[in-house]
C-alpha cells in the first residue's frame, strides 16, 4: 500500500479544519432528516456533496421509525450494499428506497 504524500504541518491542519466541517454538515443532514424538516425525497433529490458522502445505512437509520434492523433488511431486499454511499445510488435503487419508505 502506498504512504501519502508528506504534508506540511499548514497542510495537515487545513485538512483537518476541512474533514471536521465535512463531518458537522453530515451529522445536520442527519439531525434534518431525524427530525423531519427534511424528507428522504429531498435528500435522494439534493445536490449538495454532504448528502451524497452519507452512507446509505446511516441516511436510513436517521429517518424516524427505521432503525438498525430495517435499515439493514431494507436495503438487503433492494440489493443495496452496507458500504454504498448516496451518490452511488442507482436511479431503480433511489426509486426503491422512495417506495418502501413513503
Amino acid at each position: 500500500m502506498a504512504t501519502p504524500p508528506p504534508l506540511t504541518p499548514e497542510q495537515r491542519a487545513a485538512a483537518l479544519v476541512k474533514a471536521a466541517e465535512a463531518r458537522a454538515a453530515r451529522a445536520e443532514i442527519k439531525a434534518r432528516l431525524k427530525m423531519g424538516s427534511m424528507s428522504l425525497k429531498e435528500a435522494l433529490d439534493s445536490d449538495d456533496g454532504n448528502v451524497g458522502k452519507l452512507k446509505v445505512v446511516s441516511m436510513l437509520e436517521s429517518l424516524p421509525g427505521v432503525g438498525k434492523v430495517k435499515a439493514r433488511r431494507l436495503m438487503e431486499e433492494i440489493g443495496i450494499a452496507d458500504n454504498r454511499r448516496v451518490q452511488g445510488l442507482g436511479n431503480q435503487q433511489r426509486k426503491a428506497l422512495l417506495d418502501e419508505l413513503h
